[in-house]
């Protein structure tokens, strides 16, 4: 086995863990109401969803895609290229859709404000479901290598 194949099984297992925290914060969140005004205890379970929600992407695609990548000799591209090649891997249903998940990736990491939180609940609850799905198919991908 190479090194490179190192990174991505450990990478996988990093993911497998990440799955596990983004799930369950998903299953907390999934019974709560969109509304105008939350709890304090609601408010700690959404932003410990959206904080896992981000990272879960970023860790998705900047780490494991990558690592795909260079296992299978792709070139290192830009994150638009990893991208691409997920989807040609059928690891995503879109480069559309991926696209639509970043923008509220980004929304959460750096324009997070206390207005229009029912909007941005609402997107993570969405697509939510599908990060988990794509971790899924992407450890299930990657078990060729171990």
């Amino acid at each position: 086995m190479n090194q490179s194949e190192l990174v991505l099984i450990e990478n996988i297992k990093a993911l497998e863990n990440q799955f596990y925290w983004l799930e369950r914060s998903y299953l907390i969140c999934k019974e709560f109401e969109i509304k105008e005004k939350y709890q304090p205890e609601e408010m700690d379970a959404l932003e410990t969803l959206c904080s896992r929600f981000s990272r879960s992407i970023d860790y998705l695609i900047r780490k494991v895609f990558r690592s795909i990548d260079d296992v299978e000799f792709e070139n290192q591209g830009t994150l638009i290229d990893v991208i691409n090649h997920a989807e040609k891997r059928g690891l995503i249903e879109s480069v559309e859709q991926m696209r639509e998940i970043k923008e509220i990736r980004n929304e959460i990491v750096h324009e997070y404000i206390q207005t229009g939180l029912q909007s941005l609940f609402s997107d993570v609850l969405e697509k939510t479901p599908v990060i988990l799905k794509q971790m899924t198919q992407t450890i299930e991908y990657c078990k060729q290598y171990k």
